[in-house]
């Protein structure tokens, strides 16, 4: 057993020497990152998670250690003492520790290690599911090391922020019933019961409800979270929350804590001052200008409303539409006569019918007239009407969808976004924060014929609708509030539903009688006939968050142990077969005819 670790204790990280240590004596330890051999004289690149630092080691000096030192290799795991010298005319601008160089008097060797299955750099050229296989050896690299180290920060100042706010830190169950809440629950089943399930939490909804009937007035958790749904580059099975529940507070007072968090770790990331308080925008006006509900400020393109312009056209699709109650909306694309060809304008077509849309009705302004396939039903009035409308001027192209609202606004929004990537009109140093408040209370589900809510059931409506429950549902708005960041939807939360009748006339609107709200909310319904207190809260997305600060393009980037797209762990093989024995004590017989492979 090696004695250098009782003898020398680490006096600097890698990464940490600068100029300011020349002459001095250190200890570092890490893992070899380069090893190359210059006629003898041979330089190692040590590495740890603060950084790189350049060893020198000469065979005229030092005989003994240089041999020791030429059968390193690649992620061997080693510690070395020695002097910090300058590098003089040789500095490397490109690193941190370039100015200096350590020469090494003392060399220990922890362990060796296998030739790794990729090159462990900051940009590797291996298929992610071979990272993924390897992941502790993909998580030396320096991305993704300080994506998890930036994460780990969020943490601390979200604590921080939240406790000196007057927040108490509690830990709600991962064990518990299964609720319908939009999603497929993962269900864990029971030994000691026969027959009977725990689900996983898809959030601590309830929980952190009942915590507020408690008396205990400000919550909050950073907490794991579970849901069994399709993935995608920005989904995974297993997310993180930072959870948050508040008693006694409007909307405006849970919107006013959280802008001082996210200018706290922006601050405290970034250094960014990202001011409160931050654009707010009406469901409604979000869906009418962008599109979408989580919309990207950092840019223009706002969708425009030309239905009343239009409303008489000849062109017959603008205005048997207006007729049967659907709208015209249009994006002006200025120069756009330029930018885009007659191609590119054919693929915005074919991008619009995937969410829906009949077609791209489009016009190019000329200086003296109108061009493209619709120009001749477009009369001088129109025109004039659409381009006040519009703001259109020569040089400009007009698009446009006609349809139900409920097909022109994803349509147009996903346009949008696709022309601002194209025009390279996202300033990706840029960070725009805005709130979409007064959501519906209800959205109507077509599939299953009936409605469903939109954020979740214990959304209180706005209070000028509570007087309203028996009037149209889907008319109804809520006390819901969602935190968008560059087009990401961060965070969502809204003012909860704090009386029991008006929880129960919300499940009944909701399809659900009261034998069945009972047997799925029964103890949420019996507390809120304890006194209850008006409460609110919000949950912020952590892995979606940590991936927008830190530019990643994907979240499994910000999470140390993901999941693919198929839900498998590749390191851990994860799911995997249990035994027969396991199976007889949880009461259950696998009905697979064939084993899927993890992918």
């Amino acid at each position: 057993m090696s004695t250098f670790l009782s003898e020398f204790k680490r006096t600097h990280m890698c990464g940490e020497l600068r100029a300011s240590d020349i002459g001095s004596t250190v200890t570092i330890m890490g893992w070899v990152a380069k090893h190359r051999d210059l006629g003898g004289m041979v330089f190692i690149d040590l590495r740890d998670r603060a950084g790189v630092a350049q060893l020198r080691f000469d065979p005229d000096e030092a005989p003994e250690i240089s041999e020791q030192a030429n059968r390193l290799r690649s992620e061997w795991c080693i510690a070395i003492r020695g002097e910090v010298v300058s590098r003089g005319e040789n500095t490397n601008p490109d690193m941190p520790t370039g100015e200096v160089e350590v020469v090494p008097h003392t060399l220990e060797v922890f362990s060796s290690a296998k030739t790794p299955p990729f090159v462990i750099r900051d940009e590797p050229d291996a298929h992610e599911d071979l990272l993924l296989k390897y992941r502790y050896l993909d998580l030396r690299r320096r991305p993704l090391q300080e994506a998890l180290l930036t994460r780990s920060k969020v943490n601390g100042i979200t604590r921080q922020y939240l406790l000196e706010n007057g927040f108490a830190e509690f830990e709600t169950p991962v064990l518990t019933r299964s609720t319908p809440e939009g999603a497929r629950d993962y269900l864990v089943p029971s030994r000691i019961h026969p027959g009977q399930f725990y689900a996983l939490p898809q959030s601590p909804q309830i929980f952190k409800q009942l915590l507020m009937v408690s008396g205990f007035d400000r919550y909050f958790q950073i907490v794991k979270c579970f849901r069994d749904e399709d993935l995608r580059a920005d989904r995974q099975p297993e997310f993180t929350q930072i959870d948050m529940e508040l008693s006694f507070v409007t909307a405006e007072d849970v919107m006013e804590i959280c802008e001082g968090l996210m200018s706290t770790i922006f601050q405290g990331v970034h250094g960014l001052d990202v001011e409160p308080p931050f654009e707010r925008l009406t469901y409604h006006e979000s869906m009418r200008r962008f599109g979408v509900d989580n919309p990207d400020l950092r840019y223009g393109l706002e969708i425009d409303d030309v239905s009343e312009d239009v409303a008489n056209s000849d062109f017959r699709v603008f205005s048997a539409t207006v007729e049967n109650g659907g709208v015209v909306r249009g994006l002006r694309v200025e120069n756009g006569d330029e930018l885009f060809s007659r191609k590119d304008i054919n693929g915005f077509e074919d991008l619009v019918k995937i969410y829906g849309a009949k077609g791209l009705a489009w016009v190019k302004v000329k200086e003296d007239d109108w061009s493209g396939p619709i120009a001749k039903f477009i009369g001088a009035d129109e025109r004039a009407a659409i381009a006040s409308t519009m703001s259109a001027a020569p040089g400009d192209l007009l698009v446009f969808v006609a349809d139900q609202e409920d097909v022109v606004c994803p349509a147009l929004g996903n346009l949008r976004k696709e022309m601002a990537r194209r025009l390279d009109l996202i300033d990706k140093s840029e960070f725009r924060f805005c709130w979409i408040t007064d959501f519906p209370m209800f959205e109507y589900d077509k599939e299953n014929d009936r409605l469903q809510a939109m954020h979740h059931p214990f959304t209180s409506p706005t209070v000028e609708d509570l007087e309203r429950l028996d009037g149209d549902p889907l008319a109804l708005n809520t006390q819901a509030y969602d935190l968008v960041l560059n087009g990401n939807e961060i965070g969502g939360g809204s003012i909860r539903i704090h009386s029991q009748d008006v929880q129960q006339k919300i499940f009944e609107l909701l399809g659900m009688s009261e034998e069945e709200a009972r047997a799925k909310f029964g103890f949420l319904l019996d507390a809120l006939e304890y006194g209850t207190p008006p409460h609110g809260g919000i949950a912020f997305g952590v892995d979606r968050l940590i991936m927008l600060l830190t530019g990643a393009d994907r979240i499994r980037q910000v999470i140390a142990f993901p999941k693919t797209t198929r839900a498998a762990d590749l390191m851990a093989e994860a799911p995997s077969d249990i035994d027969d024995h396991q199976l007889r004590e949880l009461h259950l017989k696998s009905t697979a005819k064939e084993k899927p492979k993890n992918q």
